[in-house]
């Protein structure tokens, strides 16, 4: 029995190392949309510049629209099968981007870019795949060992951008948007190291006789719908809020370079307590982490507030970093441990749909918001956002101790 579980063990952490590695490299994609998705827009809009974050939008959207197919391909074709999938339609995404930059037309760079936001919702499946793949006591660190992957792609997607937005001058940004075909390339090619996991008897069983709940049913218990919610208020402001940051810095007459090196900086934050954030979940409880990941969006807007300088804007994009990792992982690790297995595949989309959904929509709020009240305003809206995150965790407390619905 012991060497049976050290084998799943050892097996659970060679997927979750994949996994990461898959995501350092194609999750570049999302840096390089986000940092120069909102500018590019700019490049290729006339006099109104309220549809500049646009592009952006068509990213979260394409992540939303593309998360519930991703999760029926990836259980349909398998993981390598699928995610391979996810890594051919980003690459797509890049070209098609790249082409609209040559030609000049903003519309078909915003669907561009939600071409490679459908391949992102591949991407947002490895945390679940990695979860998925662990034994009970390591799914936590197994999600944030995929999303430690993020700290390479906090330095390689802006890094890409500094070296090649010039590259094709005087097209501006189209070889940022073309090295997009290469980070998917390389990135399948690392898939392409995933084993199919065997069929052991109980995984035969739970197909022939499945103990599937309806939907309807799971996602409506207290527990999934704090969790989502959580997740959505994390995630949607530090889109709403970063999807702002570079036009609020070149704005105040900040450099490109600077804009881009503060969503470096920010991605890092996002990416960097990976290493153990897992290890604090287990240690004193999902909700506490979403806690303190919330507490941290706050002091995000509090630095933002205090002033214009360039330290301002790093600082309150690395706290906006750091309180979506222990915000979102917390409420992921909640989500995790809400499904059984034979429920995973539509739990997982339905959940990834509302999220990146409500994502999608603050990152178009968010240039509506700047253009009409600046930036002082996106910071403004964290406190209501946060407060009613905050009443949730506090009302599932209330209604009693954590209760497993696996």
């Amino acid at each position: 029995m012991t060497v049976a579980v050290t084998a799943v063990a050892k097996e659970a952490r060679r997927t979750a190392l994949i996994l990461a590695a898959s995501q350092a490299i194609i999750g570049s994609a999302a840096p390089i949309a986000i940092s120069m998705g909102a500018l590019a827009g700019q490049y290729l809009l006339g006099a109104d510049k309220s549809l500049a974050t646009a592009p952006i939008t068509g990213f979260n959207l394409g992540v939303a629209l593309g998360a519930l197919p991703a999760a029926a391909i990836i259980r349909r074709m398998g993981q390598r099968g699928g995610f391979m999938t996810g890594t051919i339609i980003t690459a797509l995404g890049g070209l098609v981007a790249t082409l609209a930059l040559f030609q000049a037309s903003f519309w078909l760079f915003a669907f561009g870019l939600l071409l490679i936001g459908v391949g992102g919702a591949f991407v947002q499946q490895f945390r679940f795949a990695a979860a998925d793949n662990a034994p009970p006591e390591f799914k936590a660190r197994a999600i944030s060992f995929v999303l430690a992957g993020g700290i390479i792609t906090a330095i390689l997607g802006p890094q890409i951008v500094i070296f090649t937005r010039e590259l094709f001058a005087p097209v501006m940004f189209a070889g940022s948007f073309a090295s997009i075909l290469v980070l998917a390339a390389a990135g399948a090619a690392i898939l392409s190291f995933l084993r199919l996991p065997a069929k052991t008897a109980a995984s035969k069983a739970e197909s022939a006789v499945s103990d599937a709940r309806p939907l309807a049913e799971i996602v409506t218990r207290p527990r999934f719908v704090v969790a989502l919610f959580c997740a959505v208020g994390s995630y949607a402001l530090m889109s709403f809020v970063m999807t702002g940051a570079p036009l609020a810095m070149v704005g105040c007459g900040l450099s490109t370079n600077d804009a881009t090196l503060g969503i470096s900086w920010h991605v890092m934050a996002m990416f960097g307590p990976s290493f153990f954030t897992g290890s604090l979940i287990r240690r004193f409880g999902a909700e506490r982490i979403v806690a303190v990941g919330l507490a941290l969006l706050v002091a995000c807007a509090v630095v933002a507030l205090s002033g214009l300088a360039l330290w301002q804007f790093w600082t309150a994009l690395i706290l906006l970093g750091l309180g979506w990792n222990f915000g979102f992982i917390g409420a992921t690790a909640i989500v995790a441990d809400s499904y059984r297995p034979s429920e995973k595949g539509k739990v997982q989309g339905f959940h990834d749909f509302v999220l990146f959904g409500s994502v999608a929509f603050a990152s178009l709020l968010s240039g509506a918001v700047y253009n009409a009240w600046g930036w002082s305003m996106l910071n403004w809206i964290i406190f209501p956002v946060t407060a009613l995150c905050f009443v949730a965790l506090g009302a599932l407390k209330i209604t009693g101790p954590r209760q497993l619905s696996a």
